[in-house]
């Protein structure tokens, strides 16, 4: 058996998420059948961590063991030829048994993408949440410095409905920019929560709304209660940006 990496993006707005789903495809069952289709082989692909129904990835991080022999380029050629266009592999390496696409991660970058403006472009209408009231970018940005640092993220993740062992992650970067009508919140962390980006992006819009004051942003971290205060924003904003190893 040989161990392969997979670097890839897709546009999560047709599939049910990146792992496989009871109801629903998944992008990771789409490149499971299409590896099956080309190898005959029966493939388990492990990413890096999962993204939810709508949400998107920029460059998603996935390995799998693969018995026959494997021409690299010819392998993510066929890949892009069966897969559909929403789905697209940037490329493919032999990496050694210890490399784990998960375990491994020493980070992830998610990045959430806000336009805030009257109207949202249409072809940006699936990658973008759209925000119509202009919000205040400078309050955002202060807002999130203050929940950087390795912290208990209780009060900004959803149940996941199995045991989470620890709630605290190493928060490295959570800033705001704007240009023209964009505002994007970047996140870089050791791992996360599940659903944590979209509740942060979610608090963090309340702030720019003016229904949060900046100071409240510690308050709800230190409660470790997650509140109505904290939602969870839309799918579309949220991309997994990079994997860093």
């Amino acid at each position: 058996m040989q161990r392969y990496r997979f670097d890839i993006t897709y546009d999560g707005t047709d599939y049910s998420g990146w792992q496989v789903q009871p109801n629903g495809m998944a992008v990771q069952e789409r490149i499971e059948n299409a590896l099956h289709e080309i190898t005959g082989e029966s493939v388990r692909l492990h990413g890096s961590g999962r993204t939810d129904q709508g949400v998107h990835a920029r460059r998603q991080v996935a390995h799998a063991d693969l018995e026959g022999r494997i021409v690299l380029r010819g392998l993510k050629r066929s890949l892009n030829a069966v897969l559909p266009g929403d789905i697209r592999v940037l490329g493919v390496s032999r990496v050694s048994d210890s490399f784990h696409a998960r375990r491994t991660a020493l980070g992830k970058e998610y990045r959430y993408l806000i336009w805030n403006a009257e109207i949202v472009p249409p072809f940006l209408r699936r990658y973008r949440t759209h925000v119509r009231d202009r919000l205040d970018a400078a309050a955002m940005s202060e807002a999130a410095a203050s929940l950087v640092g390795r912290r208990d993220f209780a009060a900004f993740t959803a149940n996941p409905n199995r045991v989470v062992e620890s709630t605290v992650r190493d928060l490295r970067e959570l800033s705001v920019t704007k240009r023209g009508s964009e505002i994007t919140v970047s996140a870089v962390a050791d791992g996360f929560l599940y659903k944590m980006v979209r509740s942060l992006a979610g608090f963090l819009i309340r702030v720019g709304e003016g229904a949060e004051p900046v100071s409240e942003a510690r308050v709800i971290l230190e409660s470790r209660t997650r509140t109505a205060r904290v939602p969870t924003a839309p799918p579309e904003g949220l991309f997994l940006w990079n994997v860093r190893y």
